[in-house]
């Protein structure tokens, strides 16, 4: 199996985790508070790593375009996580991680008119039984 393939099954994995441990830190708090400080974790952690991990050569290979194309991820992950910590506050994590899923389907359409991926019939029908989930749950929710 392909490196890639096993760290997205294990970014899976501890994506799982971790939003059943976040709602438990949510007890008594917003999840506004609750997503700050672990934001607040995650940067420290990940600052730590690349600190160890990250060649000095490669900070030197930083230019204009990364920053600001990392910008713009950056403020789509925290509109994500806003949303996101809102929604596990209020409502049941099973059924919030299953919608949050559905950005799948968003990454697929998006990679396919932005980075002229190509949409295969694999990736076609996988995003397909994600969208109909979706509907199901959906429905489900009334």
């Amino acid at each position: 199996m392909q490196n890639w393939i096993v760290y997205a099954f294990l970014s899976m994995f501890f994506a799982g985790f971790t939003s059943v441990i976040a709602k438990k830190g949510l007890v008594n708090i917003s999840g506004d508070l609750g997503l700050t400080i672990r934001t607040c974790f995650v940067f420290a952690f990940v600052l730590g790593f690349a600190w160890f991990v990250v060649p000095h050569k490669e900070w030197e290979m930083l230019r204009k375009p990364n920053i600001l194309w990392l910008g713009a991820s950056a403020v789509t992950t925290t509109l994500s996580w806003i949303f996101y910590y809102r929604a596990i506050k209020l409502g049941e994590v099973s059924t919030v991680a299953l919608i949050d899923k559905g950005s799948v389907v968003v990454a697929v359409v998006l990679a396919f008119f932005l980075l002229h991926e190509s949409i295969t019939t694999p990736k076609l029908i996988g995003a397909s039984l994600i969208a109909a989930g979706l509907f199901v749950i959906s429905r489900g929710q009334g």
